[in-house]
């Protein structure tokens, strides 16, 4: 049903961004070029992506709660592009299928799995044990709110893919076995 547009079916103002990725990027994702047929939507979501770069979470942390959240919201190709991206940022393909199932032995990446999961399948809603755990394990309120970021942003992609299912440009995931 969806196509991915190609740059002559967009607006000059969507044009305008996928030059921006080309030359960031070295080509314009599916996933951002669909996006692209709002040239507002694709902007906004552009700000959305570059202002929570400021946040607590760095790239290596963004990545692996990006896997986290597409891994829930059961995304294939934001896991694909992800999984490149967290192998990019020093994480190592065993450690991005832990992270992907919650079993990664590390206390912090437990509590913020239990977290996304939480507000994912809950709509917000987050037992107050487990935003105890999150805390006891040395993040705070503002940490919190950055990660409740990153939940939204993934999950705005994660949905337009869910909706479109356009083609994959980039190697599947491993399946979580």
């Amino acid at each position: 049903m969806f196509k991915v547009p190609s740059y002559e079916e967009v607006t000059p103002e969507a044009q305008a961004t996928f030059d921006q990725l080309k030359r960031a990027a070295g080509k314009v994702p599916n996933l951002y070029a669909t996006i692209g047929y709002s040239a507002n939507a694709l902007g906004s979501y552009m700000a959305f992506v570059q202002a929570q770069a400021k946040g607590s979470f760095h790239g290596k942390d963004r990545e692996g709660v990006y896997l986290i959240v597409s891994e829930i919201n059961g995304c294939e190709y934001c896991l694909a592009s992800h999984t490149l991206s967290a192998i990019r940022n020093h994480w190592t393909e065993e450690e991005t299928l832990q992270l992907r199932a919650g079993t990664l032995p590390d206390p912090r990446w437990k509590a913020i799995y239990a977290i996304v999961r939480s507000v994912i399948e809950h709509r917000g809603e987050v037992a107050e044990a487990t935003l105890r755990t999150f805390f006891d394990t040395g993040f705070s309120e503002a940490n919190l709110m950055d990660l409740m970021v990153l939940i939204n942003v993934m999950s705005f992609t994660n949905y337009v893919y869910r909706m479109t299912r356009i083609p994959l440009d980039f190697p599947p995931a491993k399946p979580l076995v």
